[in-house]
């Protein structure tokens, strides 16, 4: 088995929850496309990424069924491993940045995978969706504090991957920050925190805590 590290990426408060990510720093030990399709779809986690260049950040991020050009906690969570400046990622180069006890990346709307975004009236309403059947990718949001900009949020990626509901979703994040238009604070899944905030000249910030739950054996 090729080594890899779990990292959990948008963790809470306490350091619970978070979505979990697969990260093989050596992506030369799984040189090929299909063989880096075939691992990730063996790990299971909703993404996994291999990393081409550690010193310069090149980064291939996939899905148990697909390869993205971009993808949000596997940036934030990638960023906070390798401690870089930046990602390169398929999509464009992904600036990054460490600020305390978050983990930060900039991203543009536009490299974001599609995503229905579906506004429901209250929190208790998301908190009560049944998971919807494969299809569209569905982030169901509502208002937790309009004023202060907390929202409640879950994600359904509609995939027959056996992934029936994201933990914590930057790239939706990401696209709810700009049709809104403002800096976020989103409780998602169980109970995962991803901050964003809009940048100038289309770009978007998003934030989380990152938590190491698995390294290699050195």
């Amino acid at each position: 088995m090729t080594d890899y590290d779990v990292l959990r990426v948008f963790c809470a408060p306490n350091g619970g929850y978070g979505n979990e990510l697969g990260v093989v720093r050596n992506g030369a030990a799984i040189p090929q496309r299909s063989e880096r399709q075939e691992f990730a779809a063996k790990l299971g986690f909703s993404e996994t990424v291999f990393v081409d260049d550690p010193e310069r950040g090149i980064i291939d991020i996939y899905t148990p069924s697909t390869r993205l050009p971009f993808a949000g906690h596997p940036c934030v969570g990638t960023a906070w491993l390798l401690d870089v400046e930046e990602l390169v990622t398929p999509a464009g180069p992904v600036g990054a940045r460490l600020d305390g006890e978050f983990s930060w990346i900039e991203a543009r709307p536009e490299w974001a995978p599609p995503r229905t975004l579906r506004q429901y009236a209250t929190a208790a309403e998301v908190d009560a969706l049944p998971v919807p059947p494969p299809g569209e990718w569905i982030y169901a949001w509502a208002w937790q504090d309009e004023a202060a900009g907390r929202v409640r949020a879950r994600g359904f990626p509609g995939r027959d991957d056996g992934i029936d509901e994201d933990e914590a979703t930057g790239a939706a994040a990401l696209l709810l920050t700009d049709r809104l238009g403002r800096a976020l604070n989103i409780t998602q899944g169980a109970g995962s925190q991803l901050l964003t905030a809009p940048q100038p000249y289309g770009w978007v910030e998003i934030g989380g805590r990152v938590v190491l739950e698995r390294e290699p054996e050195r």
